[in-house]
């Protein structure tokens, strides 16, 4: 793993979004989940990044991003803090070009305290080791790319149920209020035993039937905003259960459509399924 902090331009960014982030702002923002899939969508030019550059063209540019990234999982709740938060390289055996990229935005602590007094169901502690893992980078990177938008993750514990990271979610709605774009980044479909790449290329379109099934059925419910039964997927059906046989990349779905309002729209892009159980479906809601 490589952590890499970055100076220069962006520390001077970093003042002048810290000090925009005070003004009063009522435009409600959108909510993102995306399929990160592969990090080498960072770098390489398909479907996927393309997908994620132009979602990233239709928002307004917000005062700053707050990222549940499937790769932070801790025991307790967590928020970065610091101004610069390294790049972290957390995967083994991608090229070298990969290890390469630096995504140098400014962190907030104004967001991070904001995000403090705003989840009243429990403590979030200020964390200042971590800093943007490729589950991040590898989608800001695409719709972001000039790395000026102050960022912050937040962690997911581990020992906590769906429920309880349903019911987190929901109490982070007023930040939409104040700027702040809330992204979540996983996979809906996630499950490297039944893993079947086509030749050489991970994102070639090719799924197995109960994943094809699994996303369907978890677009379905998505639309009918049947909460209670994606936050109880395991014991729904069998392809929901082989979709998530862990829970970390489904999750950040979960703080996704926890933040809808009934009424807003919700629009599903890059909807493939690849690596025979990988969905990369994405969903922009408002």
């Amino acid at each position: 793993m490589s952590l890499t902090p970055f100076f220069g331009i962006a520390q001077k960014m970093h003042v002048l979004n810290e000090l925009s982030n005070h003004l009063p702002n009522t435009e409600t923002m959108p909510v993102l989940f995306v399929g990160h899939g592969s990090p080498m969508n960072a770098i390489e030019d398909n479907i996927f990044s393309q997908g994620m550059k132009e979602i990233g063209k239709k928002i307004n540019k917000p005062k700053a991003i707050l990222m549940v990234s499937a790769h932070w999982e801790t025991k307790g709740t967590f928020v970065t803090a610091q101004s610069l938060p390294p790049t972290i390289h957390d995967f083994g055996g991608f090229p070298q070009a990969l290890f390469d990229v630096q995504y140098p935005a400014p962190g907030s602590k104004w967001l991070a305290e904001e995000t403090q007094k705003t989840v009243t169901s429990t403590n979030i502690e200020l964390n200042d080791k971590w800093g943007f893992d490729h589950g991040c980078w590898s989608v800001t990177k695409n719709m972001f790319p000039n790395a000026d938008i102050p960022i912050i993750q937040l962690s997911l514990d581990y020992t906590q149920t769906a429920q309880y990271h349903y019911d987190l979610a929901k109490q982070l709605a007023s930040l939409r209020k104040k700027g702040v774009l809330i992204i979540g980044s996983g996979n809906m479909v996630h499950n490297f035993k039944y893993a079947m790449v086509k030749g050489n290329d991970f994102n070639a379109p090719f799924a197995h039937d109960w994943a094809i099934e699994a996303n369907t059925t978890l677009k379905k419910l998505i639309l009918d905003n049947d909460y209670k039964s994606l936050i109880n997927y395991k014991t729904y059906s069998k392809a929901l259960d082989l979709s998530a046989p862990t829970p970390e990349h489904y999750l950040p779905m979960l703080y996704a459509i926890a933040l809808r309002d009934r009424e807003e729209s919700i629009d599903f892009f890059n909807d493939v399924t690849v690596g025979g159980s990988f969905s990369m479906t994405s969903i922009k809601i408002g």
